[in-house]
This record gives C-alpha cells, structure tokens and sequence, in this order.
C-alpha cells in the first residue's frame, strides 16, 4: 500500500480524502490543514464521510519526515502561486510523488518557466520524487479526452474543448468574484481574463493537443467577450449578484495551425442561466412529469469537427448532485488513480500525454 498524504482539504482536498481513502493501491496516512479550527478532526469528518482514524494535522514538517510515498495537493494556487510551488517543492524534496491541479505552468511542463521548472528538476533529483499536474480544464478535458476522440475520427478539421458553467454552485467567493469577476462593475478587469493570463493558463493544453497530433502552433490567440446581468440574482452560496455587474464571460484560447484556430478551448461561464442565454448552454436535463427540460449547471464539452463531425459532452455530480464538486471529483480521479503508476515509474516530470488514463481497477464494487 501507497502511504498517500492530502494536502489542503477544501473543495479539492474533501474528494482526494474521498478517492485515496477508497483506492485498493493508497494508504491515508495523513492530512494537512492551515485552519486551526481543522486541527486534530478526523480526515473522514472533514471530508463529508465516516471516520478514518486519521486525524488532521498542521505540522506539515512531522508529516513529511514520516516520507509518505505519494502527496495529493489539493491547496488552491489560484491566487498563491509562489507558495503552492514552494509546498510542492518541499514535498518533492521530501521523496514524495506528487499530484496536483495547482501548478498551471506544469500543465506542459516543457512550456513552464525555466527558472521554476529547474528549481522543480532539483527538488526530484534531490528527493527522487515524481511530479503530475492536471485538473479538469486546464486537465483531462482538454487534453487526453480530446486527443482519445480525435482517435475516432477518419479526418479531422478542428478540436474545440468547451467548459460551460453555471458557478452559482462554486462555492470559493474569492475565485468566482475577484479572480473571475462576477458581480463586479463591467470596468473591472478580472485577473482571470487579463491579457496573456489564459495563454498561460491553458496554452499547455494547446500545445499537448498538437504534440498529440503531431502538427505545429504557429501562435495562440486570445477572444474576449462580457456580458452583463438585467436583474439581481441571489444564490445560496455566494449572496446577491446585482443588476448591471458582470454576470457572464466568454473566451477562448485558440492554436492557430495554418493561418486558421484549429484547436480551441472555450469557456462559457455564468453566474445564472439567464445571462448571455444566446451563448453556447450546457445539455438540458430530461424533462419530468411533462415538465419543460431545465438547463443543467454545467458540462465539459469535446467537439471535433472533421468525418464525422463528433461531439462529446460529460457532466459530473458529486457532494448531493453539486455539478461543481462533481468536476473537482473527476480532477481528483485523474490524479489520484495515477499514483501508483507514478510510483513504478520513477522520479521524473511528467505531463498529461506521459501518464495514462487509468481504468478503475479494483473499484467495481
């Protein structure tokens, strides 16, 4: 058994405390908190199921030493970046084999920034530890589902990924308001979507596609478009959105091959459904009781144009049918199933292309 400690223990870190503790290769031999509140609670309490015997702890220094196989990240480097590769740093140089979605520079590690890609050469050379980065989008939505379906095809003319969300069920203020922008005036500038920070984001994604497919980005380009609410909307989770603050963003991050976006990845995101309703919606659900379908909160979408023309959407439910946590779910899948793979693969960096997408072995219950 892989000993496996989860670090964080928010939207992330309650499913990886889900998947590890359940995985017939991994071990849950720890978990790391930053809320005092958190402290000495069970990892099983926290993650919304029965008790693991194994408690949470903030001494991240005790848990390391212990040399845990394999390390989840589940801390958010949205708006820490430096620290998220900092922890990770430490870890690797701890021994561990580490999977996150934090990192978004290591999507296609061979793009990330040579000064940060060393530093995370050395702690691995150091520590001998492994390094995976994925997610959903940026991660298995747009890189290995699209390249598998692309398999399918006789010919293909373009790949389009689409991430089409409803955040009124993603439940981090500070991301969906500050980082996205929504319910801010529409002369905010979301840092999400400031010049060059998608390409950063999900440039990766374009470039693992090609390698996929064996052709060449000749450069990547950026769209933008902002929409704004008619009415106030109140949510659950988050509070009021008012009238007249941005309620919906569209944009895509296009591979230009030939003089022509080929592969493209597109967000569509809203605060409610009712906003920019003209703009690519999710599937609806199935009508009940003669009722009209309803729009469902969200799905990641994979559409290759080509013969034949094919189109994929996956929609994904988890935490009492929550579309949001049901996404983080799979993200968590995907890196906590390649573990183990990691383990028998040795020390190393690797990308979504290099670790494969696993079959749940053993989990057929």
């Amino acid at each position: 058994m892989i000993s496996t400690v989860v670090w964080g223990t928010g939207n992330v870190g309650r499913a990886a405390i889900r998947a590890v503790s359940v995985h017939p290769a991994l071990t849950l031999a720890g978990v790391v908190v930053h809320n005092p509140e958190k402290v000495g609670v069970d990892a099983g309490t926290l993650a919304g199921i029965d008790e693991l015997e194994v408690t949470a702890t903030d001494d991240i220094d005790s848990l390391l030493a212990s040399k845990p196989r394999a390390v989840v990240y589940a801390s958010s480097g949205d708006i820490r970046p430096d620290d998220a590769l900092a922890d990770i740093i430490r870890a690797l140089r701890a021994g561990a084999v580490v999977v996150t979605p934090a990192l978004y520079a290591f999507y296609d590690h061979r793009g990330a920034p040579s000064e940060q890609r060393d530093q995370v050469l050395g702690a691995i050379a150091e520590g001998g530890g492994a390094l995976f980065v994925s997610g959903v989008d940026p991660g298995w939505g747009n890189d290995v589902l699209p390249v598998l379906i692309t398999g399918l095809a006789s010919t293909v003319d373009a790949v389009r990924c689409q991430e089409i969300f409803d955040y009124t069920t993603y439940d981090q203020p500070d991301s969906v308001r500050y980082l996205v922008g929504m319910g801010q005036p529409m002369d905010y500038q979301p840092p999400m979507i400031a010049p060059g920070l998608p390409t950063m984001v999900w440039g990766g994604q374009i470039r693992l596609i090609a390698r996929a497919l064996g052709v060449e980005v000749d450069e990547i380009v950026e769209t933008l478009d902002r929409r704004a609410l008619d009415t106030t909307v109140s949510t659950a989770l988050m509070g009021d959105f008012e009238a007249g603050t941005q309620g919906a963003l569209r944009f895509e991050v296009q591979g230009i091959v030939g003089g022509e976006p080929r592969i493209v990845i597109e967000h569509v995101t809203r605060i409610h459904s009712s906003c920019a309703p003209d703009w690519p919606m999710p599937p609806a659900l199935p009508s009940v009781d003669g009722e009209s379908p309803v729009i469902s909160d969200g799905a990641h979408r994979v559409i290759i144009e080509g013969q034949p023309r094919i189109e994929v959407s996956v929609e994904a439910t988890d935490e009492n049918g929550n579309r949001a946590a049901g996404g983080n779910a799979t993200a968590v899948g995907r890196l906590v199933n390649a573990i183990d793979w990691l383990v028998e693969a040795g020390p190393g960096l690797y990308d979504a292309l290099d670790v494969p997408l696993r079959p749940g072995i053993g989990k057929l219950r």
